[in-house]
């Protein structure tokens, strides 16, 4: 038996406003559900992007196991290659600086950033992981 594919990714914030903020408005990413102070939750693709505000969601007693609540996390968004230069100029366009720009060996690229909370997020080509980039993009 295995697992097919990975279907959510938690996030941390203190300020789900903001959060809610940049992955709408400088990621482009759908929010479908949220609570005030405690999470907003946003469609990736086929996946799902949770943000959570970890002062309310861990502690104990919560519905779900305590994970991950401290310290920044880190998520990657698949990109296509020839839109990462444009990326790179709306994102600086919009204030955000950018940490790193990374060339792998198998000449994959990836754009680092951080959000609001201090997550570190990147672009990358989905071929960083020789991953085939055309079934990231085939619903677009």
């Amino acid at each position: 038996m295995k697992v097919s594919d990975i279907l959510e990714v938690s996030l941390y914030a203190t300020d789900l406003e903001q959060a809610e903020w940049f992955y709408k408005e400088i990621l482009g990413l759908q929010p479908f559900t949220k609570e005030p102070d405690r999470h907003v939750f946003f469609y990736c693709g086929q996946r799902v992007l949770l943000i959570f505000n970890p002062h309310v969601t861990c502690i104990k007693n919560e519905q779900i196991p305590h994970h991950g609540c401290s310290g920044p996390g880190h998520v990657a968004f698949a990109v296509r290659g020839s839109q990462l230069a444009a990326w790179r100029t709306y994102l600086q366009n919009n204030g955000i600086d950018i940490e790193k720009e990374i060339t792998w060996p198998n000449s994959a690229r990836s754009l680092y950033f951080r959000d609001p909370a201090g997550n570190s997020i990147e672009l990358a080509e989905p071929h960083i992981w020789e991953l085939d980039d055309a079934s990231f993009f085939r619903n677009e």
